[in-house]
């Protein structure tokens, strides 16, 4: 194998396949990154797999021979990424086997691989093919990935919930405190095919580098979905990403969300966000709350924070209430990861009792639902 490409084309592509090597892989070839040259097509092909998520990302290069060769995912990224710009030569055509030499303008690497023989391939599905826009799909994944279970004992909720319709996208996440469903176009659904339905719960991590790899892509074009037999695969022109989906039935989640409220607040995201970051400052540590007071005759909102033997904040601002006035408190990290996470400049907040969840959406937009359950107020 010897091929000849761009220093940042390699680099970036490294960097991408990078986030699929297991930091303490479970077999020695699982550490390695598959780097595939073709010939005829022109390209190379870089391949990371940790036996639940799959990453292969294609280049364009001048392959003068085709082979195939494993090689450290770690040491080659760091060679390659301080490699100065322009062209390099990666080859394995020396006297020593199982090993590449990497040339640039400014000096030569040698790294030892391991047999080719040795690394999994990744998985084959075959199922019908559903087409998704990038732009519902990335709308999606930005908001609702953050609402899912960090806690790897609660398997299934640390997985993001997708449900495809003939012409909707819905996306579900949640971690038993609170709940963010997104709903967008499948503007690809053909007219003349009915898309049969599908519901998967896929790992939280996939789709965040998923998420990832759409942002480096132009939002208009569309990518291929494959799922069959507890494997998804994503992709597209050059990229593919595949991962096993997670069982268990997922929480019936569209239950929780009331129908019906008592009291509406409209309220400006940018300003409550900042002052909800002030005020974080002087939260206790140890519950890390801050309570709302609705003065509905006022028409004001006052944010406050008494942290023991700290000290104590608050913050006020205007706000449309449609209500009773109320007293209410909130988790602060899970008030601003939604908050970030709705994408309009003006939210609407409704609220039923301080007790019961509370639903913040966006007002224009992407049709976005966030759930959050208020934390008890001791008097």
């Amino acid at each position: 194998m010897k091929f000849v490409c761009n220093q940042s084309d390699i680099s970036t592509n490294l960097s991408l396949v990078s986030r699929a090597v297991p930091s303490r892989p479970t077999h020695p070839i699982l550490a390695n990154v598959l780097l595939t040259a073709d010939a005829q097509q022109g390209q190379v092909s870089l391949t990371a797999f940790d036996l639940s998520l799959g990453i292969r990302t294609s280049f364009a290069a001048q392959v003068e021979t085709g082979g195939e060769i494993a090689l450290p995912a770690k040491l080659l990224n760091d060679i390659i990424s301080r490699m100065p710009q322009g062209e390099l030569t990666i080859d394995d055509e020396g006297d020593t086997p199982l090993s590449a030499t990497i040339a640039s303008t400014s000096g030569k690497y040698q790294v030892r691989g391991m047999e080719v023989d040795e690394f999994p391939e990744l998985p084959v599905v075959e199922s019908e093919t559903i087409y998704l826009p990038a732009e519902a799909l990335t709308e999606g994944l930005r908001g609702s990935l953050f609402a899912t279970s960090a806690d790897e004992t609660k398997q299934i909720l640390s997985g993001l919930h997708l449900t495809i319709e003939q012409d909707t996208l819905e996306f579900a996440a949640t971690d038993g405190h609170r709940l963010a469903v997104v709903q967008t176009i499948n503007e690809n659904a053909p007219v003349e095919v009915e898309t049969t339905q599908l519901e998967v719960t896929v790992p939280a991590k996939a789709l965040r580098e998923l998420e990832r790899m759409l942002g480096m892509r132009d939002q208009s074009e569309s990518l291929a979905l494959y799922c069959d037999r507890g494997q998804i695969v994503f992709e597209w022109e050059n990229q593919r990403l595949t991962s096993r989906t997670l069982e268990g039935q997922y929480p019936a989640y569209r239950q929780l969300i009331p129908r019906q409220f008592e009291i509406q607040v409209t309220l400006e995201r940018k300003y409550l966000l900042s002052a909800i970051e002030r005020i974080a400052v002087l939260a206790d540590q140890k519950n890390n709350i801050v309570k709302f007071t609705l003065d509905s005759p006022r028409q004001e909102l006052a944010l406050s924070v008494d942290a023991q033997d700290i000290g104590s904040g608050r913050e006020s601002m205007s706000a449309q209430i449609s209500g009773d006035s109320i007293d209410i408190a909130f988790n602060i990290k899970y008030l601003v990861d939604g908050l970030k996470a709705l994408p309009t400049s003006e939210i609407q907040m409704q609220i039923n009792t301080p007790t019961s969840p509370v639903i913040l959406t966006p007002l224009g937009g992407v049709k976005m639902t966030y759930l959050i359950m208020p934390v008890q107020i001791r008097t």
